[in-house]
Order: structure tokens, then C-alpha cells, then sequence
């Protein structure tokens, strides 16, 4: 098993920009909003199983279902189209179940938002280049990062305050629908080729 760091650090690198943490901030605060609570620990550590066993089993998976990972990748761009949506226009097209708390972390936290379709793919693509364990390890670096992220977002959200919360949830709107679009865009050009 040989460890290469700057393997690990790219797809690290990749893993974070595709995930976006950062920019999910004003969605985990709407979502604390409307649930109450969300479980950090529970919503960052299924993102992580979801992503390894994907890692493993991904394209098989798939496969034995009859679905391509450009198929697959359309329907994530119409997920996050919709969560951009109700980020810049300020409107809930996802309704929240009466055991809110526990299904948030769950859905649409850990899956989509975090290991939604866009880093799934990624992960299909970072194995044809690197070597397995140091993906795993990037994964795992990546899941500590967004545990840290859920945790402190309500400080987060005290040093931004209202209006910087909102601001920051417009711009990423848009930063997220443009991922949409050009998730679509690269996806259904090789559906119709």
C-alpha cells in the first residue's frame, strides 16, 4: 500500500470543490431553521459510508440497475437545480416529514447535498486515476471538514448575521445552479452522442 500525498491532496482538493461545503453553509442553516437540529455527527459520518461504498461498488451498482453514470449525473443536476432554486428565490419546494430532525440529516444533508451525485461521480472518475487508498483518505479528510463545518454553523451564522447570510445564500444560488447546468450540459452531450 503506497501512500502518495500529492494524490491524496488533488483529490482532496477536487472532493472539497465538488462537495462545496463552504458554500452549503446557508442551506444547513435553512435546514436548522425548519428541523430544529441536525446531527452533525450522523450526517457527516452516512456522507462518508455513502462515498467509500460508492467508491467500491459505484459503477456496478449502476450498471446492475441499468443506469449509466451520465444518467445518474442528468438526474443530480435536476436535485441541485432545484435546491439552487429555492436558494435564490427564496421558496421550499422540499417538505419537511413530521420526524424532521433525523430525516434532515439524512435527506437531503448527507444525500445529496454532501454526497450527492456530483461527488459521486467524481469519486467514479478519481479512481480511474489514482490509487484507491488515497481517495479513501481524502474522503475521510473531506468528511472531517464538513463535520467541522456542521458543527459550528451556528457561529457561522452569528458572525455573518441576516443580511450576510442572505447575501452569501443568493450568490451560491447561483454558483450551484451554474454547477447544474454544466452537470447537465457535459451529461446529456454524452447521453446523445
Amino acid at each position: 500500500m503506497q501512500l502518495n500525498f500529492k494524490e491524496i491532496f488533488t483529490a482532496f482538493m477536487v472532493l472539497f470543490a465538488v462537495i462545496d461545503i463552504i458554500g452549503n453553509i446557508p442551506i444547513i442553516i435553512d435546514l436548522r431553521k425548519k428541523v430544529g437540529h441536525i446531527q452533525s455527527e450522523k450526517a457527516s459520518l452516512i456522507a462518508g459510508v455513502i462515498m467509500i461504498v460508492f467508491l467500491f461498488l459505484g459503477q456496478s451498482l449502476l450498471s446492475l440497475i441499468g443506469i449509466d453514470v451520465n444518467s445518474f449525473a442528468v438526474a443530480g443536476a435536476f436535485i441541485l437545480f432545484f435546491i439552487a432554486l429555492e436558494m435564490i428565490l427564496g421558496i421550499t419546494l422540499y417538505k419537511d416529514d413530521e420526524d424532521g430532525g433525523i430525516t434532515a440529516s439524512v435527506f437531503p444533508l448527507a444525500f445529496p447535498l454532501i454526497a450527492g451525485p456530483g461527488s459521486l461521480t467524481t469519486l467514479l472518475s478519481l479512481r480511474a486515476e489514482f490509487a484507491i487508498q488515497n481517495i479513501i483518505i481524502a474522503v475521510i479528510c473531506n468528511v472531517i471538514v464538513i463535520y467541522i463545518v456542521l458543527k459550528t454553523s451556528a457561529k457561522i451564522e452569528k458572525i455573518l448575521g441576516p443580511n450576510g447570510i442572505n447575501i452569501i445564500r443568493k450568490v451560491f444560488g447561483v454558483i450551484l445552479l451554474a454547477i447544474a447546468v454544466k452537470l447537465f450540459a457535459h451529461n446529456i452531450k454524452e447521453l446523445l452522442a
